[in-house]
């Protein structure tokens, strides 16, 4: 187990987020990225919760609070070994959270080896 402080994993999360290619991140639309320590019962080490851009409607979509991005820092740095393990798997995560965001799958990036 590796550990950075807060500021750290926000700043490799800010990183991550400004890696993403800027077709895509133009594409983003209100979704709020933020950093827990774990979840609650479950070992995550990232969560997307909202409504994906595919499936969102004029009718079915207005007035809702920001689609969340929760990675989860302890979970993560648990599992690293040194800080770039944890810079990969905080790209990783965002990457994989982001996907759902855009509506893609698990079994979907599980495919692509973004799982």
């Amino acid at each position: 187990m590796f550990t950075v402080s807060n500021e750290r994993f926000e700043e490799l999360a800010a990183e991550a987020l400004a890696s993403l290619p800027a077709e895509l991140a133009a594409m983003m639309e209100n979704v709020a990225v933020i950093v827990e320590d774990q979840a609650q019962g479950r070992s995550l080490f990232g969560l997307y919760e909202g409504v994906p851009l595919t499936q969102r409607g004029p009718m079915s979509y207005s007035g809702v609070m920001p689609d969340r991005i929760t990675l989860y820092q302890s979970t993560i740095c648990r599992y690293c070994d040194d800080e770039i393990d944890v810079m990969r798997q905080v790209r990783k995560t965002v990457i994989h959270e982001v996907a759902h965001h855009f509506g893609i799958s698990d079994p979907r990036l599980e495919e692509l080896g973004w799982a």
